[in-house]
């Protein structure tokens, strides 16, 4: 019985070495779990690219300004210019749904509304973010 009360004891004060001496960023990253990520696949009109394009940098740059937004990536397809994939993480869902309420997200869905040929969305939680810090 000492020798698991004693097990234990050593595990318990190991993790807590580990947590408190983690380098900031590896701390940072191991609270991010819980975040919500909206994953955004769209098809763009072809005509409308550089309509569209402009409409999305324009609302992602200000959603990224938002308190909730911890960032929001605009990625095009390579071998496709007209498939993007928007990869946007929110502090919760509620901060996301706080971005769909805001004037400049409102501007850009009645904008490209007739610029998407097609959109597939998926909400996910996060599990882990692994990132280096620069």
């Amino acid at each position: 019985m000492f020798k698991s009360i004693s097990t234990a004891a050593i595990t318990l004060a190991v993790s807590a070495a580990c947590l408190v001496l983690l380098p900031a960023n590896q701390h940072a990253n191991a609270q991010s779990a819980g975040m919500f990520v909206n994953a955004v696949d769209l098809d763009i009109v072809p005509a409308e690219h550089d309509n569209f394009l402009a409409a999305i940098k324009e609302n992602g740059a200000a959603a990224a300004q938002e308190s909730g937004c911890r960032r929001f990536d605009i990625l095009n397809l390579t071998s496709d210019p007209n498939h993007f994939l928007l990869y946007e993480v929110y502090d919760n869902e509620a901060a996301f749904k706080a971005h769909r309420e805001t004037e400049h997200f409102k501007k850009y869905a009645a904008s490209v509304a007739k610029m998407i040929a097609k959109r597939d969305a998926r909400q996910m939680s996060v599990i882990a973010a692994n990132a280096k810090a620069k």
